[in-house]
């Protein structure tokens, strides 16, 4: 089996690298260095277990790499939620146009198959709590949330067009080591900057599901196994939420901190195009016998205890 992997030296993308190789496949990794690091699949490189393109998807010289390729892993984004409502081009030309650069090199090197990583986000403010996959209307309140729904389009009219298969896959917060953004890492970058006091986002009863990366892995690579429509669709996270000042407490146990002072910014919203509220719907992957195995708050206590043992 010939696996690309684009982002593959990211947080989310570095785990899969290890399990593709572990199960003997042969991986390509295409990543350009902005968010990922190559240290994260430096060993796989070296033991020449990987190959390493330090590409652009938005430029050239990466597309005739991938011919002869079974399954193209589409990993590369720009995740920053926040960053998209004060600047959205990056996450317009990082997410959509390098989409559909990536489809376009599939489809003149008939790579059959794609594996996307989409974004629970597309769902909005869901009126359904937990959202099932098939919740409309869909309609994401930030430019990041909009860029993956525009991709998930995109991916769907080149399946029907051109023959491919793809796995969408609309995840909750993915969590654990080798993480480089989101809630738990900055509470950590607060809190060794100043462990007196830690701000928090909003009011900090923002309830979200939060599931461990290797999980998250897990359910992928199971999904895509199982599931052979044409495009197929599916909601990873875990089956409970915890609220942002309970993750606060956590990180404050697990740095050993007493004392620190808790300082809310107010409001229901961490941000612009922050969901206060999300909880996925597992029954279109439970229906093919996988369920997450850990909940939120056990999830967030490893990711914190990962993050923290980390050199």
């Amino acid at each position: 089996m010939f696996d690309v992997v684009t982002g593959g030296a990211g947080f989310i993308g570095s785990h899969l690298v290890d399990t593709l190789v572990a199960q003997g496949n042969e991986v390509l990794v295409i990543d350009s260095l902005c968010a990922g690091r190559r240290d994260t699949i430096a060993r796989h490189i070296d033991s020449c277990k990987a190959r390493f393109l330090k590409e652009d998807l938005l430029g050239s010289g990466w597309q005739d790499a991938i011919s002869g390729a079974d399954r193209l892993f589409h990993l590369a984004a720009d995740p920053d939620v926040r960053q998209s409502a004060a600047n959205p081009d990056p996450t317009l030309q990082n997410n959509v146009i390098a989409t559909y650069r990536v489809l376009e090199a599939m489809r003149l090197h008939e790579v059959p198959e794609i594996v996307f990583t989409s974004t629970s986000t597309v769902y909005g403010e869901a009126r359904i709590i937990p959202t099932p996959e098939d919740y409309t209307p869909l309609e994401p309140i930030s430019v990041y949330g909009a860029s993956k729904l525009a991709c998930e389009a995109l991916i769907s009219a080149y399946c029907h067009s051109f023959g491919m298969k793809a796995w969408n896959f609309r995840f909750a917060n993915i969590v654990g080591e080798r993480s480089g953004h989101g809630v738990i890492t900055d509470f950590i970058r607060k809190l060794r900057a100043n462990p007196a006091e830690l701000e928090i986002l909003g009011d900090g009863k923002q309830a979200k599901s939060y599931l461990e990366v290797h999980e998250c892995i897990a359910a992928m690579l199971y999904a895509t196994g199982k599931a052979r429509g044409t495009v197929n669709t599916f909601n990873i996270g875990s089956e409970d939420w915890i609220d942002v000042k309970t993750i606060a407490e956590i990180v404050l146990e697990e740095m050993h901190l007493t004392g620190t002072q808790l300082r809310f910014s107010g409001g229901e919203r961490g941000w612009v195009g922050d969901v206060p509220r999300m909880q996925l719907s597992l029954e279109r992957i439970k229906a093919l016998r996988w369920k997450p195995q850990l909940g939120s708050k056990e999830s967030v206590r490893l990711a914190v205890r990962d993050l923290l043992s980390a050199p």
